[in-house]
């Protein structure tokens, strides 16, 4: 049982004081915390032995852990997820801070990858960890397909964007298919096409064919399906700019730690683990912060994970940023760079 310290569902003024400079300690050092320590940064008179008594019942709730024999304690990840979530006190950006993250995101005759790897490098610097900067590829409407024979059972698709920009497929037709079939496919989707980007197309095709609603014949139906299905969405969702790796190798000696951490940067650059960023970030109004495996995307204890959507004018989403690193990494200073660098990311990508 717990402590008087200890109250249900919740802390005590006393533990919670306590916490909050035991957690504050570990983010500044990275070490345990014993009550000696604690009752000379303690704002308020407490003798060591009230603070040991504390400290054994934060223990016992779970909220702390004894690295070693020492009498110091280290927050876990459920005190570490108590205090993000009601104790951790973070100011606002200067004016002078904004400007300087403005301007150094400013274009200036940039690519637009060239900024945004900018902005990646920027918030590893202010971190002092591993940077996530993910902008999704947009789609934009398509103006025109076209089917060609090429002979062997085989056709190219050409798909004209509304840009101008022309992409070429190929693909296997039916045995024994009429040139005829060609031409219906293409006019059947081109009566689709106008202010429609190629997702939606997908959707209505699908709609209809599952409806029975197309008119095609079989062998059209099927070079339909088979032009749109070569425009899968791998290898379209966009650019994912990491830097900063290196911060989340210093100090690191367990050979089985250093693998676990390239396995995690081997996740982050697969298809899912951009689409999991983007899923994250659409769930967040505002910077979300993930202790270990909260995210669902890496399963990495002593990791954190702190990530804000990039939103344009009309509030639609158009990208993410965040940083990794370990538990202890200044969540006061790097939330409010991540939230405003969100906003210029947004600004730009809109």
């Amino acid at each position: 049982m717990p402590g008087p310290g200890v109250l249900t569902g919740s802390l005590s003024t006393r533990s919670a004081t306590i916490l909050r400079e035991l957690v504050e300690h570990y983010l500044e050092t990275g070490g345990p915390v014993g009550s000696r320590t604690l009752a000379h940064r303690l704002p308020v008179g407490l003798s060591p032995a009230t603070i040991r008594n504390v400290m054994a019942d934060l223990t016992e709730a779970g909220f702390l852990f004894s690295p070693h024999t020492s009498a110091g304690r280290l927050p876990t990840e459920k005190g570490l997820r108590l205090f993000v979530d009601g104790m951790l006190q973070f100011g606002s950006l200067t004016e002078s801070e904004r400007e300087s993250i403005a301007t150094s995101l400013e274009a200036r005759g940039r690519s637009l990858e060239d900024t945004l790897a900018e902005a990646s490098m920027m918030l590893s610097g202010l971190s002092q960890a591993a940077s996530l900067v993910l902008a999704p590829k947009t789609e934009g409407t398509v103006k025109h397909i076209e089917f060609v024979a090429l002979g062997g059972n085989r056709a190219l698709v050409i798909l004209v964007g509304s840009d101008g920009q022309v992409e070429n497929r190929v693909i296997e037709t039916p045995v024994g298919m009429p040139p005829s079939t060609l031409n219906e496919a293409a006019n059947y989707l081109n009566a689709r096409l106008t202010g429609r980007t190629l997702a939606e197309l997908r959707t209505q095709v699908d709609q209809e064919m599952g409806a029975d609603q197309t008119e095609l014949d079989q062998l059209a139906a099927v070079v339909v399906a088979s032009g749109l299905a070569t425009w899968s969405d791998e290898g379209r969702s966009g650019t994912l700019i990491i830097r900063g790796q290196g911060h989340l190798l210093t100090d690191v000696t367990e050979i089985e730690r250093l693998s676990t951490i390239q396995m995690l940067f081997e996740r982050l650059e697969k298809h899912d683990a951009m689409l999991r960023l983007l899923e994250l970030a659409e769930d967040s109004d505002g910077v979300r912060i993930f202790i270990g495996a909260e995210s669902g995307l890496f399963g990495v204890s002593g990791m954190s994970m702190v990530v804000a959507p990039a939103r344009n004018e009309s509030n639609r989403i158009v990208g993410a940023i965040g940083v990794i690193g370990p538990t202890r990494i200044n969540y006061g200073k790097i939330i409010p760079v991540i939230d405003y660098t969100a906003r210029i990311i947004g600004q730009i990508l809109g």
